[in-house]
């Protein structure tokens, strides 16, 4: 039996539409909605239904689209997806050294995953297109007691 992920994005290739049309019926932005689909994001009852409506699906999909979600469950941990994994070498390699960069500007504190945003845009280069990738999360110090 297929997952309720699985059933979403069959209904998302079945309407022909992108993230980024979806997006627009439910007001969200694209990430938000792809992060819904895969079960890490939780929406309203109002923006569940929008979607589910769009798509296609029934009731079971729009209590799956508005639980709060477990996130962040990758399975295997390692991820073995090369566009993903690519992330995680990302992290392998530039991790601390971001994070240094991070606190020499900001102080001793972390990057918030949850007052975030992220963004994926296309950028045109005659060598050949580029991925932009851009987080923007608050940040967090850390408090002293």
């Amino acid at each position: 039996m297929a997952t309720m992920t699985d059933t979403l994005l069959a209904a998302k290739a079945a309407s022909g539409l992108t993230f980024a049309q979806l997006a627009s019926h439910v007001e969200l932005d694209e990430m938000c909605v792809a992060a819904m689909l895969y079960g890490q994001a939780s929406a309203s009852p109002e923006e569940a239904t929008r979607l589910c409506q769009v798509l296609g699906v029934g009731e079971d999909a729009v209590a799956f689209l508005t639980r709060y979600p477990i996130k962040g469950c990758l399975d295997p941990v390692v991820p073995t997806d090369p566009l993903v994994y690519r992330f995680y070498e990302i992290m392998q390699v530039y991790g601390l050294p971001i994070k240094d960069v991070i606190q020499e500007k900001f102080g001793d504190g972390i990057m918030s995953a949850i007052d975030f945003t992220l963004h994926v845009d296309k950028v045109e280069d005659p060598k050949g297109d580029r991925v932009k990738v851009v987080f923007c999360g608050k940040f967090l110090p850390y408090k002293k007691w």
